[in-house]
């Protein structure tokens, strides 16, 4: 074992804890912070809170479980000062590799199996890909070409559950929180982004963001560009088409502004745009390098004009890209996104940017499988949100230290120095085996 190498990161360690504590207020919240961070980093089957107990103080788990778990559920601290000071702390390090290049948007669901843990209801569940008994947090992460990074994650809400005054109290839900969608937390964060100061990045979603056409045009409103992914069954004008200009006034009654459509002249599906392009239209691009060669597909760029509600409007929408998706050897192209970055992006521009989202895939299969980000076991919205918060900062440290997916040995070494032995025989609740 090279303990210099050792020493070294447990010495970067202490600092990004010591720079974290200044989020947590009152001194006594430092070590369990120090605690917490280091059991999600830490080998174990289950990441929840009994089990890491027995990982940092196996000598005195019943204590240990005692402090996290009021740590975690209980203490006042603000999830959003942590994941401020993780945001500082790892974004200087991850700007001297490559610039900040997307903002990405997405959602996470945790599968439960009962109904009281906050927000949980039957609803989609990205991990188990159907509709299921889950919580679903919204996110928003910024990446680079090289790392990315969660810098706010919240609760969705369901109707049943912002509209139920038992249920909120039992989950200690603030009186501030109330209903709203996916993309009108999205928003929330963006704004809040925004207002800190955050280096800004292209907006990038799925189409359960881009269909929303009022999370689009709240992106625009903040100036941000965006490239979101839509369904083929969205309609809009094709290439050199347009609404009819307003009826010409007859004199009577009162003069509309609003532009029109009729049964010529009309919007066209984005499934139906695509098949009736020239064969010219397609372009092989590569975007990026896979684990198995490079990665590359077959698309084709135009400018259209969204026409969602457009016959209340007195002007057409403005014009943005529409980028598709088809493989060869498909029936029919698998993708579509609206894109707002200026009319002579070129094509491989636009690709490479749709593509950089699927860093969002992998920090959610890292912070599940690796930090634990699914395994707490409380119900409230406090201690929800807390381990949340700690998870991505436990990942962010990773991200700063630029550390493989599960954790490197100097790491695990590091943290592993600082833990007493386990009693002989001893075996937490949550582990499937001694």
């Amino acid at each position: 074992m090279d303990l210099r190498a050792t020493d070294g990161v447990a010495l970067r360690f202490h600092a990004y804890i010591e720079h974290l504590s200044k989020a947590m207020g009152h001194a006594d919240r430092h070590a369990p912070l120090a605690e917490y961070c280091t059991g999600l980093l830490l080998p174990g089957e289950r990441k929840s809170v009994e089990p890491m107990a027995a990982r940092v103080a196996p000598t005195d788990v019943g204590a240990k479980h005692q402090s996290l778990h009021h740590f975690v559920a209980k203490a006042p601290w603000e999830g959003a000062g942590l994941l401020a000071s993780v945001r500082s702390f790892v974004l200087p390090i991850m700007e001297k590799t490559a610039p900040i290049r997307g903002w990405i948007i997405d959602d996470t669901g945790i599968p439960k199996k009962g109904k009281h843990s906050v927000g949980v209801a039957r609803q989609y569940c990205g991990e188990l890909g159907k509709q299921d008994n889950c919580q679903v947090a919204v996110t928003l992460s910024l990446a680079s070409d090289s790392a990315s990074l969660p810098i706010a994650l919240r609760l969705y809400l369901p109707e049943t559950w912002a509209s139920d005054d038992d249920r909120r109290e039992k989950a200690g839900i603030p009186d501030e929180i109330v209903f709203q969608t996916k993309p009108q937390i999205a928003l929330d964060q963006i704004r809040q982004a925004l207002a800190d100061g955050v280096q800004q990045g292209v907006v990038l979603a799925d189409a359960g963001y881009g269909n929303d056409t009022a999370f689009r045009n709240g992106l625009s409103t903040l100036g941000l560009a965006y490239v979101v992914g839509v369904q083929g069954s969205t309609a809009v004008w094709a290439p050199g088409t347009a609404p009819l200009a307003p009826r010409q006034w007859s004199g009577q009654g009162r003069p509309t502004k609003l532009i029109r459509r009729d049964d010529k002249v009309k919007p066209i599906k984005l499934s139906e745009l695509a098949k009736g392009l020239p064969r010219k239209s397609w372009k092989t691009v590569r975007w990026r390098e896979g684990s198995a060669g490079d990665l590359e597909g077959r698309f084709a760029a135009v400018r259209i004009r969204p026409s969602h509600r457009d016959y209340w409007r007195a002007e057409p929408w403005p014009e943005e890209w529409l980028l598709i998706e088809w493989p060869e050897g498909e029936d029919a192209p698998t993708k579509y996104w609206f894109s707002t970055l200026p009319a002579d992006t070129s094509i491989a521009k636009l690709v490479d940017t749709a593509k950089l989202r699927w860093r969002i895939e992998r920090d959610f299969q890292d912070l599940k499988q690796e930090i634990g980000l699914d395994h707490y076991e409380g119900r409230g919205w406090r201690g929800f949100h807390h381990h949340a918060a700690l998870s991505i900062a436990a990942y962010g440290f990773l991200v700063a230290e630029r550390s493989p997916i599960p954790p490197s040995a100097s790491i695990i070494r590091a943290l592993q120095r600082q833990v007493p032995e386990h009693q002989e025989g001893f075996r937490p609740r949550g582990t499937a085996q001694a």
